[in-house]
């Protein structure tokens, strides 16, 4: 399900997804119309961001007793409270999942939905930073090409949604391992550590840790690697200093084309210019932008650093 970027048209954007195994902008036209998946490498992305308020992203519905899927906010509504308006959020049951194991609110569909495996992972930062985190059986995968991770391992298969919050929660007590990552931060590590062999030594570590904890829990291992998806390569393989592209994405115009992803940060040159920069595009996420090969991104006089 990897459509052409459109041409035209204007979209509320959700952000990156990897639902489909490939880094894709999800769009949901404006005024209506069925959500777009559209893979990004090797095209070129024109778009202007038309509003700079924040615009609802819809809500997850459960497509049956262990899957969900992305719906488009019916009336493109403004977000009233983070990403959603008032109806989405009503109407969204796979919000209370980040509750369910403190014994919160729980909809039939969600109560069947994490019944199901999930695995207990860890992904380790360009940094160094290690995360600990959860996945249901079937997001096992795509849940870490999203994260913007340079190496991730599955610790363990856990039997149900429940039990699996309480071991990530011991884990972050026991090894103090945090269980989020900012994008902004994932961005700047990404660009400001070209020397990864620390990070991959980072991981080795944490998980040498979080084995031993998991043993002393009585819990088996199964620390299964992560694949990183070939579309992450360039960025994981450059030794060279990363310019970051130094305008707001979120605002004005843009013309990018992407060399590269991890995650939602995104390796990309820009129209008659050779060199790359990383940018976020996940930052879009509650933007109304409207797409056209007319849209082009500033001047740049010379490239950006971080450092």
């Amino acid at each position: 399900m990897d459509q052409a970027l459109p041409t035209s048209g204007s979209y509320v954007c959700h952000g990156i997804t990897w639902a489909n195994s490939t880094p894709q902008l999800l769009l949901a036209p404006t005024p209506d119309g069925p959500l777009v998946y559209a893979g990004i490498m090797g095209r070129r992305l024109g778009y202007r961001v038309t509003s700079s308020g924040r615009w609802c992203t819809g809500r997850y519905r459960f497509v049956d007793r262990i899957h969900v899927e992305a719906v488009a906010c019916p009336h493109r509504a403004p977000a009233e409270a983070g990403a959603q308006c008032a109806t989405c959020t009503s109407r969204d049951d796979f919000r209370f999942a980040h509750q369910f194991h403190a014994g919160g609110h729980a909809p039939p569909a969600l109560t069947s939905y994490m019944a199901q495996p999930h695995w207990l992972y860890l992904a380790t930062f360009a940094d160094g930073t290690t995360k600990v985190g959860t996945a249901a059986e079937p997001r096992g995968r795509s849940r870490l090409d999203e994260q913007g991770a340079l190496v991730a391992t599955l610790l363990t298969m856990v039997s149900d949604g429940r039990t699996v919050r309480f071991v990530e929660d011991a884990l972050t007590r026991r090894l103090g391992l945090t269980q989020t990552v900012r994008a902004a931060t994932k961005l700047k590590a990404l660009a400001g550590h070209r020397d990864l062999a620390p990070a991959r030594a980072a991981h080795e570590q944490h998980l040498r840790q979080a084995a031993d904890a998991l043993a002393d829990m009585s819990i088996p291992t199964v620390l299964q690697p992560w694949t990183p998806p070939s579309e992450g390569e360039l960025l994981r393989s450059s030794d060279t200093e990363l310019g970051l592209y130094p305008h707001d994405p979120r605002e004005g115009e843009h013309g990018v084309t992407a060399l590269s992803c991890v995650g939602s940060q995104v390796l990309a040159t820009l129209d008659e210019d050779d060199l790359p920069y990383l940018l976020d595009l996940g930052a879009l996420k509650g933007h109304q932008i409207t797409l056209g090969p007319e849209f082009s991104s500033p001047a740049i006089a010379l490239q950006s650093t971080l450092f």
